[in-house]
């Protein structure tokens, strides 16, 4: 399946979502297709490296209804990196990069219902947007899974409308509205920022 759309696989920051992500095989093949662009266009240097498998993790997104699921796809993704980089690195591997691999796994792979948008206690899920913008700073907006969906009534209310912006190249596509946009910061210290 993942051959069909072999192009978006090499692309580092191409986004991915499962909404069905079980124990992670589809994304952990996703992730593996990620790390092999990075190894070979960045695997010379390891600040290189680490900033732009920082953007193949964090474009890599999932839902499961089985908390146990989330947790096992969790730790095969982040095995998945750790084995790439350990074996690239060896003794120069940070346990810095590894916590912040973790961190952003543990925001992007959600438990919840894909369903009804809703995570496990009935609040809507909220993904973050991870996006490289200058060097080492990275730039996160969070929003709703409904709003990344545009589940959008045929009459919608007031309070539906401003969740959306409108792209002013195209009227009829919706852009959606964060919920929330964090400043500016090292990849290396989205950990601190929670």
């Amino acid at each position: 399946m993942l051959d069909m759309v072999k192009q978006e696989t090499e692309r580092i920051d191409s986004r991915f979502l499962e909404p069905a992500c079980g124990d992670g095989n589809f994304l952990a093949e996703v992730l593996r297709r990620k790390l092999d662009v990075v190894g070979k266009r960045y695997g010379k240097s390891q600040l290189e490296y680490e900033r732009y498998a920082f953007v193949a993790v964090s474009s890599v997104y999932g839902v499961d209804i089985m908390q146990d699921n989330v947790e096992e796809c969790r730790e095969r993704l982040f095995r998945e990196i750790d084995r790439t980089y350990t074996s690239r690195f060896k003794n120069d591997a940070k346990e810095e990069f590894r916590a912040v691999i973790r961190y952003v796994l543990s925001v992007n792979i959600l438990c919840g219902d894909a369903l009804t948008l809703t995570d496990t206690v009935g609040d809507p899920i909220v993904f973050p947007e991870w996006s490289l913008v200058s060097g080492n700073k990275v730039k996160r907006r969070d929003y709703t899974f409904a709003s990344l969906l545009d589940k959008v009534e045929a009459q919608p209310t007031f309070d539906m409308v401003e969740d959306f912006d409108v792209d002013k190249d195209d009227p009829d596509k919706i852009v959606p509205t964060p919920i929330c946009e964090y400043p500016l910061m090292n990849y290396l210290e989205v950990v601190k920022d929670e």
